[in-house]
């Protein structure tokens, strides 16, 4: 059955869990969601596809019923394609495939989208935006990266910012409804320029987890920070 749980307004606030205390994930979501963040990405790493491993879908349903904000699982392996459904019945109703990691993108889109969940393209930093040029009409989400991936708290690449816009002149041109994300060092400091550029949908792990305040004030001001 599709998945039908609305797109939040914007700015979109995805939460990364990889700095989360692992042995506490339940009540560790249960904090996000009631600090107001939209949904959850599950960074998945196969130690192939980059150089880290960390979770298989067992873990993602085992938390499935502690919140019921969304899902979203950034599958950063290198051959996502036999996993798909595994994915989707774990709970996510948005997988993000990585452009350099399938070798029939399009045909990988097509099977998310008949297993009733959203498709999402992810582009590392070297990636050009053409790499999404023929698969538009079936994407729900680019997200380009501002870091190489594959771990946590690494510095955002300012230079993916002419990409951002690029590819938010290219959503805007074609009149797509697709989200534009970013995901790679994105704080206080750094997620105004990538909304300036483009962005709508903000992927943030340890300014979230860390920093003053609480973790609902960190939200709050991360918010506050990308709207203006």
């Amino acid at each position: 059955m599709p998945f039908t749980r609305p797109v939040p307004p914007e700015p979109t606030l995805v939460a990364s869990v990889l700095p989360a205390d692992f042995a506490q994930l339940g009540a560790e979501l249960q904090t996000l969601e009631k600090a107001g963040v939209d949904r959850v990405q599950w960074d998945v790493m196969d130690g192939r596809f980059v150089p880290n491993m960390t979770i298989g879908p067992d873990v993602i349903a085992a938390t499935r019923g502690h919140v019921t904000m969304g899902f979203e699982a950034h599958l950063m392996v290198a051959d996502p394609d036999p996993m798909l459904h595994r994915w989707v019945e774990a709970g996510c109703e948005l997988l993000i495939v990585h452009a350099e990691a399938v070798t029939h993108l399009h045909r990988t889109l097509a099977r998310i989208r008949e297993l009733g969940a959203r498709t999402g393209v992810a582009l590392n930093p070297a990636t050009p935006l053409t790499a999404v040029e023929h698969v538009w009409d079936i994407v729900d989400l680019l997200l380009v990266m501002t870091v190489n991936p594959g771990f946590g708290g690494q510095s955002y690449l300012a230079s993916m910012e002419p990409k951002l816009a690029a590819a938010r002149a290219e959503i805007d041109r074609r009149g797509l409804d697709v989200e534009l994300e970013v995901d790679g060092g994105i704080g206080p400091a750094t997620i105004g320029a990538a909304a300036r550029a483009g962005a709508t949908t903000f992927c943030v792990g340890t300014a979230l987890f860390t920093g003053p305040g609480t973790l609902a004030d960190r939200a709050a001001d991360l918010r506050k920070a990308a709207a203006t």
